[in-house]
């Protein structure tokens, strides 16, 4: 569960960390993002209804024109529209801007033919301008932006059905979107918009029909401009704008009239009609601003060059091209396709290394193209876009950390694909742009690398654990080497020169024999806490404990005085704490033995197959461990070797000869370690002394003498352990005197 709250959390920290980004990145979103898709769906057919004719270097150079197209002949342009008119073409827009009268024949000839063809729409262009501000005083108090409207000359534009802008950035600025209504001049309607409308007036008595379902008085309102009304002066533009208003004022009336649709008989069958009504009413619906749904490179919209349509009047079978036009909208412009030198191309995402861009007219067309299509490319709404990075990031969040880092890294990887598949299927198929900066390239990476961060923390923390448990058990350099995974680790080990300390506690086997196994366990805790702690603090390694006793060593390269010291110290610190440990128990006491002897020892792992364990090996080990159990032949506590005294000399000690313990093929000259010397008495120094009289007599095989002076100690010291036991051993050799080659050397044949 705690792991589970923890992906939790983390699954909302990155959706959070999502949103955070998402004001940040948007740019990218559309540099990058929308590019990509773009870039991988490549070419798509744009509607057949849309055809644009091309003013390009061909149709100048087969017409003998000059390259500039403002300088043709607006006769020329007339003879354009009436052969357009001829072959029925629906609606025919200039993109192209007749701002100046030239020679007043072909004008009115143009204007002719634009009044005659009732289809023609043309372009006017929008020119911002500052104006500064005074006071009453005449004082400056500021600039006022103004955009004004410059429409082509009177002439043409009383004679067009209707004028409208269409503005669009130059490069370096990528284009993306265009505009329904320019916001800017408020809120005319665009070049593409108008065309649309009046290419949608063959379902406006349907679309008049859903407005008075939804709201019958503003279906009165707008049916009062009839047909006849539309196609006079403005009148087009006027009925636009005040749809358009009707909508603004009371959103509500779209989503009425797309369900009364959606729910009626109305155009049952007429699949087209039915999706037009539904583009009309998301284009008066929607904000003005859309993302433009490119079709393809220059020239993905069907382009005919303009010489061609030109030369094609008078030949024979020119009439078999006749279905070409009829029922099209056509647009009319310089094509950046099929005339790179004329500046009219516009940076996009399918502009071409060659410096080919996409033409003003040809996004005039595929902004009407979209409209027909209503498939512009739709990005989420603001609410949904945040919800789905949100949701996302927490996805990705929770898998990369509830997961193991292979299940999460594979996991995030496949769902990530997955998504992109279906962000890919959406655009392709219905225009909708889903994000992918944030979701694939941002939290995606972000979430993976914090699965690696992740495993590599919990390694850290498993080592720490390792370090831990192991180092109950091992010193902290073999933990090192474990943590590090070193497969040859079973096989090391090193020789060293140090010191051994053994111990054992009395009476252990009785006391296990009146506990329980758990009161026994609890209880031999705190006793080894009592005897660790003195060898923890000076430096020691415990290296094994076996039921009561212990095993500990003070190792180094070369045996130097100060590790004896410190092991010696650790001893006399054992017994007190024990001694304290005894006299705070209500149990059996556990009286303490211990032995000392240092020399070359192996500290490796030792064992087979697949139990090994980390401890010393060699003859010093087994030394202290029959000095330890000498303890109990001699009623001593601390017994060391002269080895492990070697210029040692804080310490007060009294000799106990030499022993040849079973098992040892070399006798070991054994001390008692009885104190510190600032901490003896002047009892227990005569007591070494006269004890060192009475060995020296045992030594020269004087019985009755050494019987004697070890018998005086006991009667001026009390009960001593050592000169008991040499008593008992001269009185054995008075009565079987030992043989000539004797040396003094004791003789244990028990452990």
């Amino acid at each position: 569960m705690d792991r589970l709250l923890k992906a939790l959390f983390f699954g909302i920290a990155t959706g959070l960390l999502g949103l955070c980004l998402t004001p940040l990145l948007f740019g990218l979103e559309e540099n990058i993002g929308l590019e990509y898709l773009f870039s991988i769906r490549g070419k798509r057919y744009a509607p057949r209804d849309v055809i644009i004719i091309s003013i390009d270097k061909n149709s100048a150079k087969k017409l003998n024109l000059p390259n500039n197209p403002e300088k043709w002949p607006r006769s020329l342009h007339a003879s354009l529209v009436d052969i357009l008119t001829q072959k029925g073409a629906a609606l025919i827009a200039f993109d192209v801007f007749f701002d100046e009268p030239r020679s007043p024949a072909d004008d009115n000839l143009f204007a002719y033919s634009i009044k005659n063809a009732n289809n023609v729409l043309l372009f006017e262009s929008l020119d911002k301008e500052t104006l500064p501000l005074t006071s009453e005083q005449g004082a400056p108090s500021g600039q006022l932006h103004a955009v004004t409207q410059k429409p082509p000359i009177p002439l043409f534009a009383k004679s067009a059905l209707a004028v409208a802008p269409f503005v669009l950035p130059k490069v370096p600025v990528k284009v993306s979107q265009y505009w329904t209504f320019q916001t800017s001049a408020g809120g005319l309607p665009t070049l593409p918009m108008v065309a649309f409308q009046f290419y949608a007036l063959k379902v406006y008595d349907e679309f008049i029909h859903l407005l008075k379902k939804a709201d019958p008085a503003q279906g009165e309102k707008i049916a009062f401009h009839n047909q006849t009304a539309l196609i006079n002066n403005k009148g087009l533009c006027e009925l636009i704008r005040s749809t358009r208003d009707i909508f603004q004022k009371d959103p509500s009336i779209a989503k009425k009239m797309l369900d009364e649709l959606r729910n009626s008989n109305l155009l049952s069958g007429e699949v087209k009609k039915k999706q037009i009504i539904k583009a009309l009413i998301k284009n008066y619906q929607d904000p003005p601003s859309h993302f433009i749904n490119f079709y393809g490179p220059p020239g993905s919209i069907p382009t005919i060059s303009y010489s061609e349509v030109i030369m094609e009047r008078g030949k024979p079978g020119a009439n078999q091209k006749k279905v070409i036009f009829k029922g099209k909208a056509v647009f009319v412009g310089v094509s950046e396709y099929l005339r790179p030198e004329q500046e009219d191309g516009f940076y996009t995402v399918f502009s071409q290394a060659s410096g080919v861009d996409i033409s003003g007219v040809e996004i005039a067309a595929t902004a009407f193209a979209n409209m027909l299509e209503d498939m512009p490319v739709k990005p989420l709404n603001l609410l949904y876009h945040l919800s789905f990075i949100f949701f996302g990031g927490m996805l990705l969040g929770f898998l990369s950390f509830y997961f193991t880092t292979f299940a999460a890294v594979t996991s995030i990887f496949v769902l990530s694909a997955i998504y992109l598949i279906f962000a890919q299927y959406q655009f392709n198929n219905f225009g909708n742009w889903y994000p992918l900066v944030i979701p694939l390239l941002f939290l995606s990476p972000v979430t993976i690398f914090s699965a690696f961060i992740r495993k590599y923390l919990e390694a850290h923390r498993e080592r720490k654990n390792i370090r831990k448990a192991f180092g109950y058990y091992l010193p902290s350099r073999i933990v090192d080497q474990l943590v590090e995974n070193k497969s040859e680790i079973i096989k090391t080990g090193e020789m060293v020169s140090g010191i051994c300390l053994c111990t054992d506690a009395g009476q252990y086997t009785t006391l296990s024999e009146s506990m329980k196994p758990d009161e026994l366990g609890s209880y031999m805790n705190e006793y080894y806490e009592t005897i660790f702690e003195p060898v923890v603090k000076s430096g020691g390694l415990i290296s094994n404990i076996v039921g009561d006793a212990m095993l500990s060593i003070w190792a180094d390269t070369d045996l130097e005085p100060a590790l004896m010291n410190r092991a010696c110290h650790t001893a006399l610190d054992i017994v007190r704490n024990v001694n304290r440990f005894n006299s705070e128990s209500t149990r059996l006491k556990l009286p303490i033995r211990i032995g000392l002897h240092s020399g070359q020892m192996m500290i490796g792992n030792i064992g087979a197959i697949d139990h090994y364990e980390y401890r010393p090996v060699g003859d010093v080990i087994n030394s202290a461990s029959r000095l330890e159990g000498l303890n109990k032949y001699m009623g001593t506590e601390i017994l060391a070797s002269a080895e492990s005294l070697y210029q040692v000399d804080d310490f007060l000690v009294r000799n106990l000869g030499e022993f040849l313990v079973v098992g040892k093929s070399k006798p070991i000259m054994v001390y008692e370690l009885i104190c510190r010397k600032e901490e003896a008495s002047k009892q227990q120094k005569e007591l070494c002394a006269i004890f060192d009289e009475a060995l020296n007599s045992y030594r020269n095989q004087s019985w009755n003498q050494a019987i004697a002076k070890f018998h005086n100690t006991a009667k001026i010291f009390g009960e001593d352990g050592p000169s008991r036991f040499f008593s008992d051993l001269c009185e054995k050799y008075k009565k079987n005197p030992p043989d000539e080659t004797w040396t003094g050397i004791v003789r244990l044949n028990v452990k």
